[in-house]
């Protein structure tokens, strides 16, 4: 297989991709969306069932994409710069940090399926199970951390 025939997450870097195939990466999972709880001791990452306020989750997308940032204050935009800062946070499964660590995309995502529903299929998106987090009071959050999730 010639470098031109490999797709182009394969050939090239996340800097060298375009807006399109940048935004094609994301799976719509939505687990980017859920609150994460980060422990001050050790730095582990909890996610809880309480996805942002802006998200969904009969869709698993976000109800303002193009504001999120204005609208969401901590929602961080992902550039090839921001995910290799912050892939820690981001789900094991994501293409971004996936690909930021030198992995491949999962076996079940859309680039390599063609079905946009690969995702909710194979049982690793959040749709139609999240709670919006004006739903919950700050100090309850913990109450919803989801076991053994990254």
């Amino acid at each position: 297989m010639s470098k031109t025939d490999k797709p182009f997450w394969r050939r090239k870097t996340l800097e060298q991709m375009t807006k399109a195939e940048w935004e094609s990466l994301c799976d719509g999972c939505g687990r980017c969306c859920l609150l994460k709880l980060e422990d001050e001791d050790d730095a582990s990452i909890a996610y809880t069932r309480i996805a942002c306020r802006l998200f969904d989750s009969a869709t698993c997308q976000c109800g303002n994409y193009a504001l999120r940032s204005k609208l969401v204050p901590g929602c961080v935009q992902l550039t090839p710069v921001s995910i290799r800062e912050a892939a820690h946070w981001m789900p094991e499964t994501c293409a971004y940090r996936r690909l930021a660590e030198g992995r491949d995309l999962p076996e079940w995502h859309p680039l390599l399926t063609g079905d946009a529903w690969s995702p909710h299929d194979a049982g690793v998106s959040v749709m139609g199970w999240t709670i919006p987090e004006y739903e919950v009071h700050e100090d309850d959050y913990e109450d919803y951390v989801i076991p053994g999730m990254n």
